[in-house]
């Protein structure tokens, strides 16, 4: 299902393809990279959007992304909690539009609130998506235990990172049109 391999430039920011993804890049701080549904969370991912039929799930794009954050998010504090909001308000305002965008072209979309791992735009679920085992299989992360949590291991920033994603049901090249609106 891959399409194409070699560097490209999506949105003003170069990526290339990786065996793994159907597309990659970096916008802004925030890493980004595009993967179909893989079989081993599907289930998972019908769960959190439960108004998603199986046709609709063979075509799912997840958008998984990661932001370097400037402290280790394992910590604890205000200062922490700062950063934290400031990674949200940041992935917030990326993947709201980018949403928005699609579903004006009449496609499904949604993203994840990182807090809760909740649904922000079909909310008739309350299942919570396991954002760090998806990624874990999505990027293959290693994880650790901290505590009652399961913490991501980025290669490059270790626990220094805030994971999020996003949904869509648009082809790859929508999708890719898309961001490359963003600013």
């Amino acid at each position: 299902q891959r399409r194409g391999t070699g560097p490209d430039r999506v949105g003003g920011a170069r990526h290339s393809m990786a065996p793994s993804r159907l597309e990659n890049g970096v916008t802004g701080s925030m890493e980004w990279s595009v993967h179909a549904c893989p079989s081993q969370i599907r289930r998972e991912v019908g769960a959190v959007f439960p108004s998603l039929g199986s046709a609709d799930m063979t075509h799912l794009l997840i958008v998984a992304t990661c932001q370097h954050s400037a402290m280790d998010l394992v910590q604890m504090g205000d200062a922490v909690d700062v950063e934290k909001d400031l990674l949200l308000e940041q992935f917030m305002a990326w993947a709201k539009p980018l949403c928005e965008r699609l579903m004006a072209q009449g496609h499904w979309a949604d993203y994840i609130d990182p807090c809760s791992g909740l649904p922000m735009v079909h909310q008739e679920g309350q299942v919570v998506y396991a954002e760090v085992e998806a990624l874990s299989v999505l990027q293959g992360f290693k994880t650790s235990n901290a505590g009652c949590c399961k913490i991501l291991l980025h290669p490059k920033w270790g626990s220094a990172v805030y994971p999020a994603s996003m949904f869509t049901t648009a082809p790859l090249e929508v999708l890719m049109a898309a961001v490359a609106t963003l600013p």
